[in-house]
């Protein structure tokens, strides 16, 4: 097993991000969907403007991990499809050092990504929040980089772009209506919320809802940041575990 190497892990961001610089659908998808979802939804709440900001901090840690989700599971599956992660895989380079890299390169563009989105929802679109923006902000990044190491690791199970997409159904959506944001989780079937227990956009959504509605956060602010850091970390080692050289 070839060990890890932070000058090859940082090798591979530098190519993925030179690779995204030459790809303006991806760029677009992953700066500018996020900031239209937001003020989509400004506008539908523009008569219940307490409505958006009770449910405009959660959904603006949720449409980037959408994105994030998305576009990495696509990109890692290309690569692998195409058999550049084969030859990549071939030279000493280890699953961890690329893993890694494609988690720095997209966790860079999901700080832009964030930043613009926060100062969007913040500064244009009136979101009131009673916490730090900068809390708001350390979330949303969080959770774009949590879709990206959850597309890195689903990533592996499929075989083709369009399987991929699919995922999309079927690990962001039930996290979506499990999350607290339609119904409270407490209020759940014992079931729902056992499961909701373990979701990560759960926590997630509770610490977006924390920042929305104390301007002191405590112990369970932190809870969440670090279980949403816990699951980055679980995610990119599961991928690492599964990442396959090539699509059979």
């Amino acid at each position: 097993m070839t060990a890890f190497s932070p000058a090859r892990t940082a090798a591979t961001a530098r190519r993925v991000l030179r690779q995204l610089r030459h790809d303006p659908r991806t760029i677009a998808l992953l700066l500018i969907v996020p900031c239209l979802l937001l003020a989509l939804l400004s506008w539908v709440f523009q008569d219940s403007p307490q409505v958006f900001d009770r449910i405009g901090a959660p959904l603006l840690g949720f449409f980037p991990f959408t994105v994030m989700f998305l576009v990495t599971s696509v990109a890692t599956l290309r690569e692998r499809s195409s058999g550049t992660l084969e030859r990549l895989l071939s030279m000493p380079l280890g699953k961890l050092d690329l893993l890694l890299g494609y988690a720095l390169a997209f966790g860079a563009l999901a700080v832009v990504q964030a930043g613009i989105a926060t100062g969007l929802a913040v500064g244009l679109l009136g979101l009131d929040i009673a916490g730090s923006v900068w809390a708001l902000l350390l979330v949303a990044v969080l959770n774009a980089v949590l879709g990206t190491s959850i597309g890195l690791f689903t990533s592996a199970f499929a075989r083709t772009e369009f399987q991929a997409v699919q995922f999309l159904p079927a690990v962001i959506l039930p996290q979506l209506l499990l999350c607290g944001l339609f119904a409270p989780r407490g209020r759940m079937p014992s079931v729902l919320g056992a499961v909701s227990d373990v979701l990560p956009l759960s926590y997630a959504v509770d610490a977006m809802a924390q920042v929305a509605a104390r301007t002191s956060l405590g112990g369970d602010f932190a809870r969440d940041v670090a279980v949403i850091a816990g699951c980055i970390v679980a995610a990119l080692a599961l991928g690492a575990a599964t990442l396959r050289r090539r699509t059979p």
